[in-house]
């Protein structure tokens, strides 16, 4: 029973701190590369807004990148204080990777995120434009390699296993595993979702609370029109990855769907109650023949079943059905709501174009367009990303239990022979940290754009000679 526990409370110990830690790279992605829209913005334009957008973000982006930092130092820890038994067995692929994204990522965005965050007015401006985009870069290189470690876990290839530990044998095979281009781009896609939201959301904040710069305007359309461009990317990169991952984990889909039996003609659960004791769905509400369709394409597809996973014995040989089903469908109705209401803004925006008082003439959208109701639902939306990104994460890491690496080897043969109270200990700890760094990390966010929204006067006629400067110095 102790080491059950111990296995228990080490994967919720590992959950949490992974579940605290892509929440602020899954915002730093993105961002960097739109930090660098606005600052290549103001320097074709000179318009001030694009500086005061950068100015805004770019505070944002250096409090997500510190905790993203520390946060990860921590996760990384567990290792070897949790997990043993991974870096024994696969460390000879794992640990280059994790080396791959140190030396490649990490020491390029240390070295140029000074430049970008203090060095506006002290260095030309071609250079800091090229600081933000190496510390950009930096980020989505950091992203690529960890996500290469991940989709390899999921599927392993290019090695082989000499007295139980594994050997790399082809690099680029393991670097181009099967689902690494899709989980990839999926991430990408849910990184800048995330930060598209934020966007518009705290902008949407400073809207409702009485700040009408120009900065915040063009921030709302940024932030809902990149959301409203990429949200069918993103279904549509979903539903490729689903495929794959039908190829490759036909038991992760089978928890997803929710389904049992094999076969064909399977609905589209849209509510269910898995019952795993039983191993059935206590209650079921779906759409006739609509899990074939989204899965193969034909009505008449045949969907794998959970049954078809279950050892002689009786053990289950695929993951736990209710947590893989409900966030599954958490992820999926995030992102609907964001389809919804990106779709429904930029449909207003572009009605009232020309609707309201000073209206420019070829003006494609007016943020006047935007009822009150609208606007005061995308402030919670600022934080939907984050959302549909756990849920999302929850379904692929819940999914592949009990494999730890598919088919190599099980979750169980990792953990630490540790006594349960001690992870008890140290997951309440975490537990009590995170929450408290997670209500700062917020509130600053909320103290930021209030602060934003009442010196909003002052600060367009202090930058107004500055940017001026800024443009004349690029331009010679």
């Amino acid at each position: 029973m102790e080491a059950l526990d111990t296995l228990l409370l080490s994967r919720i110990q590992f959950a949490a701190n992974i579940s605290f830690h892509i929440l602020f790279p899954t915002i730093t992605i993105a961002l960097g590369w739109v930090l660098l829209f606005f600052r290549v913005s103001f320097a074709r334009s000179g318009d001030e807004k694009w500086m005061a957008a950068y100015r805004f973000w770019v505070k944002v982006f250096a409090l997500s990148f510190a905790m993203g930092v520390v946060s990860g130092i921590t996760m990384s820890f567990q290792f070897g204080t949790n997990w043993p038994g991974f870096m024994e067995t696969v460390g000879n692929i794992a640990g280059p990777l994790l080396a791959y994204e140190v030396l490649t990522a990490f020491f390029l965005e240390a070295a140029f995120i000074g430049i970008m965050l203090f060095g506006f007015s002290r260095v030309p401006a071609w250079l800091h434009i090229t600081a933000t985009a190496l510390v950009a870069f930096g980020t989505t290189l950091s992203t690529f390699w960890i996500i290469v470690l991940n989709s390899w876990m999921h599927t392993p290839q290019g090695f082989e296993m000499v007295d139980g530990v594994a050997y790399a044998t082809n690099w680029w095979e393991i670097v181009f595993n099967p689902s690494m281009p899709y989980r990839f781009a999926h991430m990408l896609l849910a990184s800048f979702l995330t930060v598209s939201f934020l966007i518009a959301g705290v902008s949407a904040f400073r809207w409702v609370i009485g700040d009408r710069s120009r900065d915040v305007r063009a921030m709302l359309k940024v932030g809902i029109s990149l959301g409203a461009v990429l949200i069918p990317l993103q279904i549509f990169m979903g539903d490729m990855h689903g495929l794959n991952t039908l190829e490759h984990q036909p038991q992760k889909v089978a928890a997803m769907e929710g389904n049992w039996e094999t076969g064909p003609n399977k609905p589209l659960l849209l509510f269910a109650l898995p019952d795993q004791t039983a191993r059935e769905n206590r209650v079921e509400i779906g759409v006739p023949n609509g899990a074939s369709i989204i899965l193969t394409h034909h009505a008449d597809g045949v969907v794998p079943g959970l049954n078809d996973f279950v050892a002689e014995d009786g053990t289950a040989l695929h993951p736990p059905v209710a947590p893989v089903f409900w966030s599954f469908r958490v992820m999926v109705g995030t992102g609907f709501a964001m389809l919804a209401l990106s779709w429904s803004a930029v449909f207003l925006m572009w009605r009232h174009r020309d609707r309201h008082e000073g209206a420019r003439k070829g003006r494609w959208m007016a943020v006047e367009g935007l009822p009150k109701l609208l606007l005061w639902a995308l402030v919670p939306m600022g934080l939907s990303g984050w959302l549909a990104t756990l849920a999302g994460w929850y379904t692929t890491e819940i999914g592949r239990q009990p494999w730890l690496v598919q088919g190599v080897m099980t979750t169980d043969m990792a953990v630490a022979d540790v006594p349960a109270p001690m992870v008890l200990g140290t997951l309440l700890a975490y537990l009590a940290v995170y929450a408290a760094l997670l209500a700062a990390y917020v509130g600053v966010i909320v103290y930021l754009a209030r602060k934003a929204a009442r010196g909003q006067d002052a600060r367009a006629d202090s930058m107004t000679h500055s940017g001026k400067a800024h443009v004349a110095a690029l331009n010679t």
